[in-house]
């Protein structure tokens, strides 16, 4: 048995209809080849239709079943017609991953209130909507499980980044309600918290080499994480092998949120006083 075939065994994602919102580029592009991987009929979601129909021609192309569909999240008849869709071509939704999300710079003080609302739209209003209308489907079809892609920001402060730390600590919130709203019909909601992830969207951040550096050297695990890292903990939320983990925020940030103290000078306490002793 190959490492793939044991992997998709394990899981137990095996034609299991998975629909994945934000899918055309970096993490939600990710996490879909890593469901058709391991065997998951994947529904690709995205605004940008042709950045979604390329992805997913790619994987069409090592024998999995996907799906694109153009798809506005803030809008509610676009997200009920792609919910169709899927339903018709693929089947009825078993995993939702809702990763489309936007953010931009602006202070607070000066936020103009049509962006803020623009933002909610898309960060907490898409989830929303998503997750009633492929929601549905899980529970006509006797469950599935929900897996929300939020932020680090959701639970510290970013500041100068507009309403996208309020839109993500919301879609946590929302994520345990329907938990507990949905749980009955047996359906799961989780939260994966990424930190710092390098995507193309990143990438002119991460082009910086002493930008790079510097963020690598705050994190324990000394390196910034990628797109996989965080489809492989959306793969592990999604399938039965968490059958009993709902409500729960996983944050993914390679030890970051555990080292703010190595960040505040000590001394007498520091790495080189304590190999001294």
């Amino acid at each position: 048995m190959t490492l793939a075939s044991s992997s998709s065994s394990w899981l137990e994602l095996t034609n299991k209809v998975c629909v994945v919102t934000g899918a055309a580029s970096g993490i939600g592009a990710e996490i879909a080849r890593e469901l058709a991987a391991v065997g998951a009929r994947v529904a690709l979601l995205d605004r940008d239709e042709a950045g979604a129909t390329r992805v997913a021609g790619e994987i069409a192309e090592t024998g999995a079943r996907t799906l694109a569909v153009g798809c506005d999240i803030t809008s509610q008849a676009d997200v009920a017609s792609a919910a169709s869709t899927v339903e018709r071509e693929l089947g009825r939704c078993d995993v939702l991953v809702n990763n489309a999300a936007a953010i931009y710079a602006a202070a607070l003080m000066d936020i103009d209130l049509d962006k803020w609302n623009q933002l909610l739209a898309v960060n907490l209003g898409g989830v929303l909507l998503c997750s009633q209308a492929f929601g549905r489907q899980m529970i006509a079809g006797g469950g599935g499980s929900m897996v929300h892609i939020a932020s680090i920001s959701g639970r510290v402060p970013q500041p100068y980044s507009g309403p996208y730390s309020v839109s993500k600590a919301g879609v946590k919130m929302l994520s345990q309600l329907l938990a507990v709203e949905l749980g009955e019909h047996g359906v799961r909601s989780n939260v994966v918290s990424p930190a710092m992830v390098r995507t193309p969207m990143s990438e002119v951040i991460y082009s910086n080499p002493e930008v790079l550096k510097r963020r690598e050297q705050i994190v324990p695990a000394r390196r910034i994480s990628g797109p996989r890292d965080i489809a492989e903990v959306v793969l592990f939320l999604a399938s039965p092998r968490s059958g009993y983990v709902s409500g729960q925020d996983l944050l993914v940030d390679g030890g970051l949120s555990s080292a703010w103290l190595t960040l505040i000078p000590r001394p007498g306490f520091e790495k080189q006083d304590a190999e001294k002793a």
